[in-house]
């Protein structure tokens, strides 16, 4: 079930299901609540985490009542949290971020009772439920997050039938069914029948539909597109394009630059994978915000992956050693790609024995749920073959 959240809310921070103002109404209060929202999502998606928080504490002072300001802003406080390095600034980021929570619920359950047909409010506290649902996964409050996200889907479902021209909503909905789809056994059965069945094919079409059709939501979705294509449908050529795009209208969002060498190499594109690479590594030697020393086992990581791709076993092997080297509990997911990649090196080479135990390695690893495990449990049932490229 951790799996899912972690998947999901990594890209539900910054919705915006709001069409652009009019020239004639820009200079609205609800006009220029839009304009600051938007604005704010954007410089969120480019990691500029200041300036994106005071965007949207100006949507909030400009209608405190408002309940769409505090629930983009409640996002935003977690997704800094979830990418945050230090203790010191989840705690202050968590306390805002469950504030701005309460403060998004109240307001919304205030306009419903005002207006049972007002779909802002419904969009507002489903956004409210979706980051208390996370933030319960967090807490280990399972039980209370599948709740939290049953809520969620029907607030969801409220505001698409109020507002069916919102084809931002199909984001959620798709993360949502794409991810529920992905789980397997015990989990997938309870999530079924708490929230809804999982539909992977669903997911995919309305993820697509929202990166046509949707506002900002278009780049979110692509964003978790190139997710979904190069990782779990294994089809990188499908993703190249959103990630060229992506990563030259957001220079400074680090997670796009790594998803662009990884695009690059699983179709062989090795150069232009470690031209990439060198940006990476350029912004964390030189400091360049918001690049941290704390990013350098994840790009030795990467490393470890691009000449793994490219036939050069023995350099890979020593740049995943690298990142193993580093035991914080940020970079989890690393270590358990780092030992996946080091156990499919001794698949190629026939040390089956050796494979399995990395294998088995990554699967112990605490807060490592995601595609990292899924490939090691795949390797355990049976071994990796390296894939002819043209």
């Amino acid at each position: 079930m951790r799996k899912i959240t972690g998947c999901i809310f990594f890209f539900l921070i910054f919705q915006f299901f709001f069409i652009s103002p009019e020239p004639s109404i820009a200079q609205s209060p609800k006009g220029q609540i839009k304009g600051y929202l938007l604005r704010g999502v954007e410089k969120g998606l480019n990691l500029e985490e200041k300036a994106a928080v005071e965007e949207l504490l100006k949507a909030v002072e400009l209608d405190r009542e408002n309940p769409i300001g505090y629930a983009y802003l409640a996002m935003a406080y977690l997704f800094f949290y979830e990418i945050s390095f230090e203790e010191k600034e989840k705690k202050e980021k968590e306390t805002s971020l469950l504030q701005a929570v309460e403060d998004a619920q109240a307001r919304a359950e205030k306009k419903i009772e005002k207006d049972s047909k007002d779909a802002e409010a419904y969009f507002s506290m489903a956004m409210a439920k979706l980051i208390k649902n996370r933030w319960e996964i967090i807490s280990k409050n399972y039980f209370r997050a599948l709740r939290e996200a049953q809520n969620a889907m029907d607030f969801l479902e409220k505001t698409r039938e109020l507002d069916p021209g919102n084809h931002d909503v199909y984001y959620l909905a798709g993360v949502l069914h794409y991810h529920l789809a992905q789980l397997s056994g015990p989990a997938r059965l309870i999530t079924s029948l708490v929230i809804a069945s999982g539909d992977r094919e669903k997911g995919i079409k309305e993820l697509e539909l929202a990166s046509e059709k949707g506002h900002l939501l278009k780049d979110l979705a692509q964003f978790h597109l190139v997710s979904v294509y190069s990782g779990y449908e294994k089809q990188p050529a499908r993703a190249l394009p959103m990630a060229r795009r992506l990563k030259a209208k957001y220079p400074s969002n680090y997670n796009l630059s790594f998803a662009l060498a990884n695009v690059f190499s699983d179709l062989g594109h090795i150069e232009e994978a470690l031209s990439v690479a060198l940006e990476i590594e350029n912004g964390i030697k030189l400091g360049i915000s918001p690049y941290r020393p704390e990013l350098r086992p994840r790009y030795q990581q990467l490393l470890g992956k691009i000449y793994l791709d490219k036939g050069e076993y023995d350099k890979a092997a020593e740049y995943l050693k690298m990142a193993l080297k580093n035991t914080a509990p940020y970079n989890a997911q690393v270590r358990a790609w780092a030992l996946v990649r080091l156990g499919m090196i001794h698949d190629i080479r026939k040390e089956r024995k050796l494979a399995e135990e990395y294998y088995q390695k990554a699967l112990e690893i605490e807060g490592a749920e995601g595609l990292a495990q899924r490939a090691a449990k795949e390797y355990l049932d049976a071994p990796y073959v390296s894939p002819k490229r043209k």
